[in-house]
């Protein structure tokens, strides 16, 4: 694939006549066996047919994916879903009749149907049926289900924009559109139902505690090791590796009581003040300390919606590092602290500290 020769062609969805252009475009190019950018809610998607492997390797290229990571595989009703699936168990019903469309993805037997390459090699799929309407319609005109991890090099911060997918594929790619701002902000909660009983591969903002009042009871949530901290051997679902969701600087997760302290903390890491930015939700540093701070909301919602955009602000503003503020141990920010350790996963355990 000859990157240099492309320019992505970037279009807008916000009236009815460009929504169904847009859509019309996508489509053609994806019948083509093109891979094109995609609004999701949760972050936006870089997408393919998903039956095709042919375009599927194209994904894995663009990004630079590791081989052994598979991909998820998004319908736009249960209809498609089932035939993604060799097995449909009851337990599905419940699960998307209760939160599809949404930012849930089932892990499930494969069928026949689905590429090795979505799979990893694997004999399970993960599916989900996304709500952000333009997805949908592009799935329906298409007639077939998509396969979409996040529209970014393999590892870095997904995108919640179309501009974040710019600044990294426009040359990789012949089209980006922009379905606005993604309202979930980090990637789909991950339930293995093939697991007895199902189990969250990766948490989002679809909780544990919601799966188990339609479901009543999920397994443990194993913590990483063997193949998914890197080998050969395919993994269940991505989001599994140790080190993802990373910005280009530095990452530390720290609890802070004031200034004094939070300064006292820094000087034990070689990055100077003017390099460092800071992102807080309850105790707000001076401004004039550090090169950029930044305040989201004491909300988890809130939190997740915006935090890949502001590690995108940071690094586009030549941090060297940035340092955020330590979140509530509390099932509500569990996604968001999977998503963030895993973004400092270069960084040494010692100097994460929890909130007391």
């Amino acid at each position: 694939m000859t990157f240099q020769s492309m320019n992505a062609e970037l279009l807008p969805t916000h009236t009815k006549a460009l929504f169904a252009a847009a859509v019309h475009r996508a489509a053609a190019l994806l019948r083509a066996g093109e891979v094109v950018a995609l609004p999701t809610e949760t972050v936006y998607g870089l997408a393919a047919n998903a039956l095709d492997a042919t375009a599927v390797a194209k994904i894995y290229e663009i990004k630079g994916r590791p081989a052994h990571n598979p991909i998820i595989v998004h319908v736009a009703d249960t209809a498609l879903a089932q035939r993604c699936a060799a097995v449909w168990p009851p337990v599905a019903d419940s699960l998307a009749h209760t939160f599809w469309p949404g930012p849930l993805t089932l892990v499930l037997p494969r069928a026949k149907i689905i590429p090795d390459l979505v799979t990893a090699g694997g004999e399970t799929v993960g599916v989900r049926w996304p709500s952000h309407p333009f997805m949908q319609a592009v799935i329906g005109e298409c007639g077939f289900p998509l396969a979409a991890p996040s529209a970014n090099p393999s590892n870095q911060i997904s995108p919640t924009n179309a501009g974040h997918v710019l600044q990294h594929l426009a040359r990789k790619i012949p089209l980006v559109v922009d379905g606005g701002q993604s309202q979930v902000g980090i990637e789909s909660t991950v339930l293995d139902l093939t697991a007895q009983p199902p189990r969250v591969l990766r948490p989002g903002m679809i909780s544990e505690e919601a799966l188990v009042a339609v479901i009543g009871e999920c397994g443990p949530h194993r913590a990483l090791h063997g193949a998914e901290t890197g080998s050969s051997e395919a993994l269940r679902s991505p989001g599994l590796l140790e080190k993802h969701y990373s910005p280009k600087a530095k990452l530390l997760l720290l609890h802070w009581r004031n200034n004094t302290d939070l300064r006292r903390q820094l000087s034990n890491h070689n990055s100077s003040s003017d390099r460092t930015h800071i992102i807080a939700h309850t105790h707000i540093p001076a401004a004039t300390d550090f090169a950029g701070v930044s305040v989201i909301p004491h909300d988890a919602e809130a939190f997740a919606r915006a935090l890949y955009a502001e590690l995108h602000r940071c690094d586009a503003a030549g941090a060297e590092l940035i340092v955020v503020e330590a979140l509530p141990a509390t099932a509500a920010w569990r996604a968001i602290a999977d998503r963030l350790h895993r973004a400092a996963a270069s960084t040494p355990k010692s100097a994460i500290r929890p909130t007391p």
